[in-house]
């Protein structure tokens, strides 16, 4: 009969239960049929689910969802272990480096540094790891030739594809910014929301929905921008408003099924009605 592992506090208990779900004929199916791109997509949205933790105050799911989190790190760092590249030690040691690497203010001889000059550190010594990076993958042959324009570092290099896509908007903006393509207030960025929302309409009006689908690209990620001009994460700002219409809409179901009815027994007027109510309630008129 197999011994039930106990629950551990012991980094090294999870590393080893990855290995047992990872090993064949032993091992759990699923853990065994997974790679890195299929994991990519739970990684993602476990990410989310300790955002969302966060975001409802809720502590003990919080510590629920970090777990899952770091089960993701782990099953990569598997992954990686099993094809000979690398594994969890050698994560950890990239990251405990990075750390290092990027405080001298705090581990070298950087001190006294105000926020700004932390902040100016920070870019100068990403910067040079861009640069470093770049020279390695040209050293080991995966950069095209020395003097190819495609060859050079690029501002937006980095920003990964995956990243949900006001996130993405968010930090191509940002980047551009810090090498002068920005605009220095917010009343530009606004005008530009309404140049946008324009061009919509006027597709709209031609009845061409595929330029009309351009252009809404175009408004969410002037609206983007101007979100990052006035210090607001534009995706969770988005979050807040998805729970907040999530709260209002229930509340319209909750006051329908006190009559005995459901929202496709009532109508527009009266549902927009109840909503207003809802929303009077929260603000507590």
């Amino acid at each position: 009969m197999t011994t039930r592992p106990e629950p551990s506090r012991d980094i090294a208990r999870l590393i080893e239960l990855m290995a047992a779900l990872r090993t064949p004929g032993t091992g759990c199916p699923w853990d065994l049929a997974q790679d890195f791109s299929t994991i990519a997509p739970y990684t993602i949205e476990e990410a989310y689910e300790v955002a969302d933790a966060i975001a409802r105050g809720d502590e003990a799911d919080l510590v629920d969802e970090l777990g899952d989190l770091l089960l993701q790190v782990a099953f990569h760092a598997r992954l990686g272990q099993e094809a000979g590249r690398f594994e969890f030690g050698d994560v950890v040691h990239a990251i405990t480096a990075k750390l290092i690497r990027r405080h001298p203010h705090v581990f070298g001889d950087a001190r006294d540094l105000d926020t700004k000059a932390v902040n100016a550190q920070w870019a100068a010594i990403k910067a040079q790891e861009k640069a470093e990076k770049s020279q390695r993958a040209a050293e080991a042959g995966t950069a095209v030739a020395a003097g190819d324009i495609a060859a050079r570092p690029r501002t937006l290099d980095g920003i990964p594809l995956a990243l949900p896509a006001l996130t993405r908007a968010l930090k191509l903006q940002e980047k551009a910014g810090k090498v002068g393509f920005d605009w220095g207030a917010v009343g530009p960025v606004i005008a530009k929301i309404k140049e946008e929302i324009a061009e919509v309409e006027a597709e709209v009006a031609a009845g061409d929905r595929a330029a009309a689908a351009g252009e809404i690209g175009d408004v969410l990620f002037a609206v983007a921008n101007l979100a990052r001009h006035l210090g607001v994460d534009p995706e969770d700002a988005l979050r807040r408003t998805n729970h907040k219409f999530t709260r209002r809409f229930q509340a319209i179901e909750d006051a329908l099924a006190r009559v005995g009815r459901a929202p496709e027994q009532s109508d527009l007027a009266e549902m927009d009605a109840l909503w207003n109510a809802a929303k009077a309630a929260e603000r507590g008129e």
